[in-house]
Protein backbone atom coordinates (compact mmCIF):
# COMPACT_ATOMS: atom_id res chain seq x y z
CA UNK A 1 0.00 0.00 0.00
CA UNK A 2 1.21 3.73 -0.57
CA UNK A 3 0.72 5.79 2.45
CA UNK A 4 0.45 9.65 2.69
CA UNK A 5 -0.21 11.80 5.24
CA UNK A 6 -3.49 14.83 4.72
CA UNK A 7 -4.93 17.46 6.14
CA UNK A 8 -9.01 17.82 5.56
CA UNK A 9 -9.50 21.02 4.57
CA UNK A 10 -13.29 20.59 3.78
CA UNK A 11 -15.90 18.41 3.73
CA UNK A 12 -18.83 18.75 1.13
CA UNK A 13 -21.66 16.16 0.46
CA UNK A 14 -19.88 13.09 1.40
CA UNK A 15 -16.51 14.27 0.06
CA UNK A 16 -13.14 14.88 1.92
CA UNK A 17 -11.33 17.25 0.62
CA UNK A 18 -8.08 16.79 1.83
CA UNK A 19 -4.46 18.19 1.25
CA UNK A 20 -1.54 15.78 1.36
CA UNK A 21 1.11 17.23 4.14
CA UNK A 22 3.66 15.05 3.73
CA UNK A 23 4.60 15.28 -0.14
CA UNK A 24 7.72 13.31 -1.30
CA UNK A 25 9.00 14.82 -4.74
CA UNK A 26 11.27 11.87 -6.11
CA UNK A 27 14.40 10.20 -4.75
CA UNK A 28 15.94 13.49 -3.36
CA UNK A 29 18.49 13.66 -5.91
CA UNK A 30 17.39 16.17 -8.25
CA UNK A 31 20.31 18.75 -8.46
CA UNK A 32 22.93 16.34 -7.73
CA UNK A 33 25.27 14.86 -10.63
CA UNK A 34 23.26 11.95 -11.93
CA UNK A 35 19.74 13.28 -10.85
CA UNK A 36 17.42 13.11 -13.72
CA UNK A 37 15.58 16.06 -12.63
CA UNK A 38 12.25 14.27 -13.05
CA UNK A 39 9.63 16.02 -10.68
CA UNK A 40 10.89 19.33 -12.58
CA UNK A 41 10.40 17.65 -15.65
CA UNK A 42 6.94 16.30 -14.43
CA UNK A 43 5.95 19.74 -13.29
CA UNK A 44 7.04 21.82 -16.26
CA UNK A 45 3.44 21.86 -17.49
CA UNK A 46 1.38 21.96 -14.53
CA UNK A 47 1.84 22.34 -10.70
CA UNK A 48 0.53 19.15 -9.08
CA UNK A 49 -3.03 19.67 -7.09
CA UNK A 50 -2.30 20.67 -3.98
CA UNK A 51 -5.96 19.45 -2.84
CA UNK A 52 -8.31 16.77 -4.18
CA UNK A 53 -11.65 14.97 -3.10
CA UNK A 54 -11.96 11.49 -1.60
CA UNK A 55 -15.27 9.49 -0.30
CA UNK A 56 -15.36 10.36 3.22
CA UNK A 57 -16.35 7.28 4.93
CA UNK A 58 -14.93 8.36 8.11
CA UNK A 59 -17.18 11.25 9.29
CA UNK A 60 -14.04 13.85 9.22
CA UNK A 61 -13.97 17.58 9.93
CA UNK A 62 -12.09 20.01 8.56
CA UNK A 63 -8.87 20.21 10.36
CA UNK A 64 -8.47 16.13 10.81
CA UNK A 65 -5.54 14.54 9.64
CA UNK A 66 -5.73 11.04 7.87
CA UNK A 67 -3.92 8.83 5.67
CA UNK A 68 -4.61 8.66 2.21
CA UNK A 69 -4.19 4.95 0.88
CA UNK A 70 -3.71 3.42 -2.72
CA UNK A 71 -3.51 0.12 -3.70
CA UNK A 72 0.73 -0.42 -4.86
CA UNK A 73 -0.44 -1.48 -8.70
CA UNK A 74 -2.85 1.55 -8.97
CA UNK A 75 -0.88 4.27 -10.15
CA UNK A 76 1.12 2.18 -12.55
CA UNK A 77 -2.10 1.47 -14.21
CA UNK A 78 -3.56 4.65 -14.34
CA UNK A 79 -0.35 6.00 -15.94
CA UNK A 80 -0.73 3.18 -18.66
CA UNK A 81 -4.02 3.83 -19.36
CA UNK A 82 -3.88 7.80 -19.37
CA UNK A 83 0.19 7.66 -21.33
CA UNK A 84 0.48 4.25 -22.80
CA UNK A 85 -3.09 4.08 -24.60
CA UNK A 86 -1.99 7.98 -25.99
CA UNK A 87 1.05 6.35 -27.46
CA UNK A 88 -0.12 3.24 -28.84
CA UNK A 89 -3.33 4.52 -30.40
CA UNK A 90 -1.25 7.69 -32.51
CA UNK A 91 1.46 5.25 -33.60
CA UNK A 92 -1.92 2.59 -34.92
CA UNK A 93 -3.56 5.80 -36.16
CA UNK A 94 -1.03 6.66 -38.35
CA UNK A 95 0.07 3.33 -39.60
CA UNK A 96 -3.80 3.01 -40.56
CA UNK A 97 -3.89 6.52 -42.23
CA UNK A 98 -0.22 5.48 -44.19
CA UNK A 99 -1.47 2.43 -45.40
CA UNK A 100 -4.37 3.57 -46.80
CA UNK A 101 -3.05 6.55 -48.75
CA UNK A 102 -2.69 6.90 -52.04
CA UNK A 103 1.01 7.36 -53.54
CA UNK A 104 2.35 10.66 -52.78
CA UNK A 105 0.16 11.08 -49.51
CA UNK A 106 1.47 8.67 -46.96
CA UNK A 107 2.81 11.89 -44.67
CA UNK A 108 -0.51 13.35 -44.84
CA UNK A 109 -2.88 10.42 -44.20
CA UNK A 110 -0.15 9.45 -41.58
CA UNK A 111 -0.83 12.55 -39.61
CA UNK A 112 -4.21 13.07 -39.87
CA UNK A 113 -4.35 9.30 -38.88
CA UNK A 114 -2.20 9.85 -35.65
CA UNK A 115 -4.68 12.47 -34.73
CA UNK A 116 -7.93 10.53 -35.37
CA UNK A 117 -6.27 7.94 -32.89
CA UNK A 118 -5.29 10.89 -30.21
CA UNK A 119 -8.09 12.16 -30.22
CA UNK A 120 -10.23 8.76 -29.66
CA UNK A 121 -7.26 8.11 -26.64
CA UNK A 122 -8.72 11.02 -25.19
CA UNK A 123 -12.16 10.02 -25.70
CA UNK A 124 -11.73 6.22 -23.85
CA UNK A 125 -9.46 8.59 -21.08
CA UNK A 126 -12.10 10.94 -20.63
CA UNK A 127 -15.00 7.96 -20.39
CA UNK A 128 -12.94 6.02 -18.24
CA UNK A 129 -12.83 9.23 -15.76
CA UNK A 130 -16.73 8.93 -15.46
CA UNK A 131 -16.50 5.25 -15.19
CA UNK A 132 -16.84 4.23 -11.53
CA UNK A 133 -15.50 0.55 -12.57
CA UNK A 134 -12.38 1.84 -13.37
CA UNK A 135 -12.50 4.35 -10.38
CA UNK A 136 -12.75 1.40 -8.05
CA UNK A 137 -9.76 -0.19 -9.56
CA UNK A 138 -7.66 2.84 -8.72
CA UNK A 139 -9.25 3.38 -5.37
CA UNK A 140 -8.00 5.72 -2.61
CA UNK A 141 -9.16 5.22 0.74
CA UNK A 142 -9.07 7.48 3.81
CA UNK A 143 -7.56 5.58 7.10
CA UNK A 144 -7.50 7.27 10.61
CA UNK A 145 -4.34 8.45 11.26
CA UNK A 146 -2.16 5.82 13.55
CA UNK A 147 -3.31 7.88 16.93
CA UNK A 148 -6.76 7.87 15.43
CA UNK A 149 -7.75 11.24 13.85
CA UNK A 150 -6.73 14.32 15.51
CA UNK A 151 -7.82 17.58 15.49
CA UNK A 152 -5.02 19.62 13.88
CA UNK A 153 -5.03 23.79 14.69
CA UNK A 154 -2.78 25.74 12.40
CA UNK A 155 -2.69 28.86 14.55
CA UNK A 156 -1.08 27.07 17.19
CA UNK A 157 0.86 24.87 14.96
CA UNK A 158 -0.35 22.18 17.30
CA UNK A 159 -1.60 18.53 16.55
Amino acid sequence: MIEAQAVVVAVERGLARVRISDRQDGCGRCDEPGGCRSVRIAHAFKAPEEEFRVPDTLGLQAGDRVLVRMADGAPLRGAMVSYGLGAVLLVVGAGFGHAWAGAGQQDVYAVAGAGVGLGLAIAINRLLHFSRAWRNRLHIALVRDEGGCVRHNEREGMA
